[in-house]
């Protein structure tokens, strides 16, 4: 049974960065398209970055370009969201995804398949 874990949220001051990972079990991440999303408190479902099966494309949303990088790491079997500068509107609950379908990114949220848990990312102003 195919399994998405995230972790590395926390509580943090803006201004620094935090790693976010999700590991799969069942699967081998490098056959999908994956994307981060998140929700903040009271808001709907936010696409952030997305990656192709490759890591050769990636997509992200205009609040975070420039700021966060999303890549992957096969041999761990793992997806990475890098966060730097990061603010207090980026507090939120963030999930990773997997897609089966697509070969390049995409930012769809009902496009994907698989969803993790979620890990809670909290920046404090």
């Amino acid at each position: 049974q195919m399994q998405l874990v995230e972790s590395g949220g926390g509580l943090v001051q803006a201004g620094v960065s935090l790693r976010l990972s999700c590991v799969a079990s069942g699967r081998t991440l490098s056959a999908y398209t994956m994307g981060w999303f998140r929700r903040a408190p009271g808001m709907g479902r936010e696409f952030v970055a997305t990656i192709s099966r490759t890591g050769g494309s990636t997509f992200y949303a205009d609040s975070v370009k420039g700021r966060f990088t999303i890549s992957r790491d096969n041999a761990e079997n793992t997806v990475i969201l890098q966060m730097n500068s990061l603010k207090p509107d980026d507090t939120a609950l963030y999930y990773c995804a997997l897609e089966e379908v697509s070969s390049i990114y995409c930012e769809l949220g009902d496009e994907y398949d698989y969803w993790g848990q979620g890990t809670q990312v909290t920046v404090s102003s």
